[in-house]
C-alpha cells in the first residue's frame, strides 16, 4: 500500500508545482513601473493662492492607476497622502498639472514664510511606484501671481489639461487639526 501512495503524492507534488510556477492569474508586475520625466512649480506664493504643480509622465505598459502626493510642513510634519485617479486615456503618457487651493477654512490666516514640500509620484495597477519629485512652497507676501511665471519646456503651451485635484487643508503650527481658529 505505501508503495501505492508515493506515486499519488509526487505527482499531486508535481502538479501544484507545475501550476503555481506557469498557471498563476495574478498580474505580473511592470518591471519598469511609471516614470515622471518632467516636472515643475513655483517654489513661493500667496497663502490661499492655487498653486499648479506640472507633469509629464509615461508608463510603457500603460497601466498608470493614481498621482499619490505626500505634504510635509515645517513645524507640523507630515499629511496623510491624497491620491488622484488617473482617466483611462492618460494611463499610458500624461501631461498637464494638478492644482492645490493652498486656502483652508480650518485656518484662515497662516503665517508668512510657512515652508511646506510636496511630493509627487505615480503608481501603477501592479502598484509599481514612479520616481518621486519634491517640490519646495514658501508662502511669501506681496509676490506676483503664479500665472506671470514663464513656464519651461514641455509645460509652456496652452491648454495644458488639469489632471486633478489635492484635497488637502494645512495647519497652523500653533494649532491643532481640531481646534478652532480664533477669529
Amino acid at each position: 500500500m505505501k508503495k501505492e501512495i508515493l506515486p499519488v503524492i509526487f505527482g499531486v507534488l508535481a502538479i501544484t508545482l507545475f501550476v503555481y510556477t506557469f498557471g498563476t492569474t495574478q498580474p505580473k508586475a511592470d518591471s519598469e513601473g511609471p516614470v515622471i520625466t518632467h516636472s515643475f512649480a513655483a517654489e513661493t506664493g500667496n497663502y490661499s493662492s492655487i498653486w499648479k504643480i506640472y507633469l509629464e509622465a509615461e508608463d510603457s505598459t500603460g497601466d498608470m492607476s493614481r498621482i499619490v502626493s505626500t505634504v510635509n510642513q515645517l513645524g507640523w510634519g507630515e499629511y496623510l497622502a491624497d491620491t488622484i485617479p488617473i482617466k483611462p486615456e492618460n494611463r499610458h503618457h500624461l501631461k498637464g498639472y494638478i492644482q492645490w487651493n493652498t486656502f483652508s477654512s480650518e485656518t484662515p490666516t497662516l503665517d508668512v514664510w510657512t515652508r511646506i514640500t510636496v511630493k509627487i509620484s505615480i503608481v501603477d495597477v501592479a502598484g509599481n511606484e514612479s520616481n518621486a519629485v519634491v517640490f519646495p512652497l514658501t508662502f511669501a507676501p506681496g509676490l506676483r501671481g503664479e500665472s506671470k511665471y514663464k513656464l519651461p519646456p514641455p509645460h509652456d503651451q496652452a491648454d495644458l489639461p488639469m489632471l486633478g485635484q489635492i484635497n488637502m487643508n494645512i495647519f497652523s503650527p500653533f494649532m491643532g487639526p481640531f481646534d478652532s481658529p480664533v477669529p
